[in-house]
């Protein structure tokens, strides 16, 4: 199985934390040479001297807000400029959590444009390089909730939702010219988000934020949160060589949580 990435470029969105930060690393473990695009430039210098270049890569970073398309879609025109990339990781933080019906149109919003729109001016700068290169792996880092709402999180049930069916649609335009488009759905996974999403729901339950903890890690069936890098490692998979024929999947990495098919 060849899952080796030398002389691959990847850009990975999100990077300087969390699954992106693993996934970041791990491309750059697999050979490929990575550029790290986040809002925090501090944090990118700090996470860019993390990367491995064991395979003489030059690794860099660019400055961009999610909030503000057009900056990222700027950068990522620079990026495609000076070379070919054939691996995109989205990956942006999830909105605020609530109820559904209580949430202000302008979460609605923001989130789309986060999460929609930033995807969109991401794949039309980057796509026509890998159409000319013939390989191109999207990778879009979503959630578990396209397949099973989750309690609690309306706005980003919602988004999460959108941005995987933009994915589908998107894999079945661009499957003819090497292309692939998939989602990985992480389940409950140790970063600052999740460390939130427990801290609300002690507040919710009137627990402490370890017996929180306690009772949604008895929702898995592996009994444990995953570590980013668990997450990472499957989407280093589907951005090889090794997975030219997975188009258009949400594949689940949650230790089992998620009950539906």
């Amino acid at each position: 199985m060849n899952i080796d990435l030398t002389n691959r470029n990847a850009i990975v969105c999100g990077s300087t934390a969390g699954i992106g930060k693993a996934t970041a690393i791990q491309l750059a473990k697999l050979g490929a040479t990575v550029t790290l695009l986040a809002r925090d430039e501090e944090k990118l210098k700090e996470t860019l001297i993390e990367l491995p270049h064991d395979k003489g890569q030059k690794h860099n970073y660019y400055v961009a807000d999610f909030t503000k398309p057009e900056q990222v879609r700027e950068k990522a025109l620079r990026a495609a400029s000076n070379k070919t990339v054939h691996i995109l990781v989205n990956n942006t933080g999830g909105p605020k959590g609530g109820p559904i019906f209580t949430a202000d149109v302008e979460e609605f919003e923001k989130a789309f444009k986060m999460h929609v729109i930033c995807n969109q001016v991401l794949v039309q700068a980057l796509v026509p390089g890998m159409k000319e290169a013939d390989y191109g792996r999207i990778i879009n880092i979503i959630s578990t909730s396209v397949k099973q709402p989750i309690d609690n999180l309306g706005v980003s049930n919602t988004i999460r939702g959108a941005v995987s069916s933009w994915s589908k649609t998107l894999a079945n335009e661009l499957g003819q010219y090497g292309i692939t488009v998939n989602n990985v759905l992480p389940g409950y996974t140790a970063t600052d988000r999740l460390d939130d999403i427990v801290g609300n729901a002690a507040k919710r339950m009137e627990k402490t934020e370890k017996e929180a903890s306690d009772s949604m890690k008895n929702l898995v069936p592996a009994r444990r949160f995953a570590q980013p890098g668990e997450i990472a490692n499957a989407v280093a998979f589907l951005a090889s060589e090794a997975a030219s024929y997975i188009n258009g999947v949400n594949l689940p990495v949650d230790g089992g949580r998620t009950k539906s098919l």
